[in-house]
């Protein structure tokens, strides 16, 4: 029956044909869909049904190799100049302008992902040691990041003198809230930030993962180790390989102060890297479409 192609307009086929349907496609595809198997996931998982049930003895096309989805490079990123016209457009004047100012120049600084940007707590800010904490980022993991001077000092500003303005007992705790109290939502923040970047006129659009784009782009035309703008970006894991090098807070920051835009004394020599410019590149635009 195997080998006649009229086999299944016999009824007998067609019921053999459905139990094998019920039995065993229904539940291998089921399981594919609930784990988000990709092909190559689903060809090794369904190679012991195939055995199991005896539909195929060996897959002639085995060895054939999947196309390969191409790496999209991120479309843009900014200048530094283009980075002080955006700091600029909010009204300093107002509240809400201040701590706007504030979140932008943290997002500049520091190139956190917009979640954590609104989950950060004002006990996470060491402005001594001139340290971030993220707590409990993508992955559940958490990270230390540098932040430069001048960050530090619209968040102690905007700490001090516009958030306790805001603040609606009992306090969150959270560092960036409306006015109302309430704190701020992802989505909320996705549009600050693009309303600043439109109304700067730079012809570019975008919002919080451009500026983390833009601090990835930089750091590195500027000399920076991709090990420790990765450790700086939380990327545990680039080109489906775990490359991730511990580095001590004290060596990244010494990384960050001469090779962050805002902070850039001298340019270090480039040590081998393990990871090209375009596979963190890659990896930071696939993050940018998950957020959206």
């Amino acid at each position: 029956m195997h080998n006649n192609p009229l086999a299944f307009t016999d009824p007998s086929g067609f019921s053999r044909w459905n139990r094998f349907r019920d039995q065993v496609l229904k539940p291998v595809v089921a399981i594919a869909v609930a784990y988000y198997f990709g092909p190559e996931s689903f060809k090794w998982f369904t190679a012991g049904t195939k055995a199991t049930v005896g539909a195929l003895l060996y897959n002639p096309a085995s060895q054939l190799e999947l196309p390969k989805m191409e790496r999209r490079l991120p479309k843009a990123t900014l200048s530094p100049e283009e980075v002080d016209i955006i700091l600029s457009q909010p009204n300093t004047l107002t509240p809400e302008g201040l701590r706007d100012r504030t979140i932008l120049e943290v997002l500049y600084s520091t190139g956190i992902r917009r979640m954590e940007c609104v989950n950060l707590q004002k006990a996470d800010l060491n402005a001594s040691q001139g340290v971030l904490a993220v707590r409990q980022g993508k992955g559940k993991k958490d990270r230390f990041v540098p932040i430069g001077e001048r960050a530090i000092e619209w968040l102690q500003t905007y700490l001090e003198d516009t958030r306790p303005g805001f603040v609606v007992e009992p306090d969150s705790q959270q560092v960036f809230i409306e006015s109302n109290g309430l704190p701020l939502t992802p989505d909320r923040l996705s549009r600050l930030v693009a309303k600043y970047i439109k109304q700067g006129d730079i012809g570019k659009t975008g919002s919080c993962h451009l500026f983390r784009h833009t601090v990835a782009t930089l750091m590195l035309d500027n000399g920076a180790d991709i090990r420790f703008i990765q450790q700086m970006l939380g990327h545990a894991h680039l080109a489906t390989t775990e490359i991730y090098t511990h580095v001590s807070i004290v060596k990244l920051k010494q990384i960050y102060n001469v090779t962050h835009p805002a902070k850039r004394a001298v340019r270090p020599n480039r040590q081998d890297e393990e990871v090209t410019e375009e596979e963190l590149l890659a990896a930071l635009e696939a993050e940018n479409d998950n957020e959206k």
